[in-house]
């Protein structure tokens, strides 16, 4: 039987959670934070997502609040007694001088696997962000599962940034050819939204062989990358992040 779990998330200005609600495999828990940000961290209390699995995250980062939203461990997609493909929703919102830091850990794409990944970000004028996504192709010495994955952000209601990426059988051909993934088996992105880019864009730089930070039509960074295994990406992207981020 395929699961539906809804997780939501409100983070108000004084650091409070007025709501925190687990469900299903999504456990939400509040746990210790450095600075000024209430952390919630997203445990999985059961294998998920599978086939046919419809999962999603509800977070509301009211105006003036600064919330950290983390994962104990990687998310798994797995195949499920169904053939139908998973989906796994993530809604945000932030209001106007708030700060949101979404650094979930990687997303496996288990081989047999078919899931697809939204996450709709609306900000207003004045919020800030940083949002991590990691993707690895495969559990060590296995293909990768089918893996869709759209992101979507909207900045004072004007679009920021739309994209789609596809992987794994029944993707686009090319996708694991030289101009995408040239054989690697990690892929990730990296966004900043930060107003003070307004005056000051990001200055477009490679890191390494492998990643490129470029700033978007907005006062956005963009940081892309491909890497071998998830320990190699997430070391170029936490350099990025480091260069990156002044809050």
């Amino acid at each position: 039987m395929s699961l539906r779990a809804t997780a939501r998330i409100a983070a108000d200005a004084d650091g409070g959670l007025p709501l925190l609600v687990s469900d299903g495999p999504l456990a939400l828990r509040r746990t210790r934070a450095a600075g000024p940000y209430t952390r919630v961290t997203v445990v999985g209390a059961m294998s998920a997502p599978l086939g046919g699995d419809r999962l999603a995250i509800e977070t509301e980062v009211r105006d003036g609040a600064r919330l950290q939203v983390d994962s104990a461990a990687a998310t798994l997609a797995l195949p499920g007694r169904t053939t139908d493909p998973a989906a796994y929703d993530v809604r945000v919102r932030v209001g106007e001088g708030a700060v949101l830091r979404w650094l979930p850990e990687q997303l496996v794409s288990a081989a047999g696997s078919h899931l697809r990944m939204r996450t709709t970000v609306d900000l207003a004028a004045t919020a800030r962000l940083v949002l991590r996504e990691e993707l690895v192709l495969g559990r060590h010495g296995e293909p990768s599962g089918t893996l869709t994955s759209r992101l979507t952000v909207r900045r004072a209601g004007r679009p920021l940034l739309d994209q789609e990426l596809a992987f794994g059988p029944g993707a686009p051909d090319g996708w694991d050819g030289g101009a995408v993934l040239g054989g690697h088996g990690a892929t990730g992105q990296l966004l900043v939204v930060e107003p003070a880019f307004t005056e000051k864009p990001v200055e477009t730089r490679l890191y390494g062989e492998n990643a490129v930070v470029a700033p978007l039509a907005g006062p956005a960074a963009l940081v892309t990358a491909v890497a071998p295994d998830a320990l190699a990406l997430r070391r170029v992207l936490d350099e990025a992040l480091a260069g990156l981020v002044p809050f």
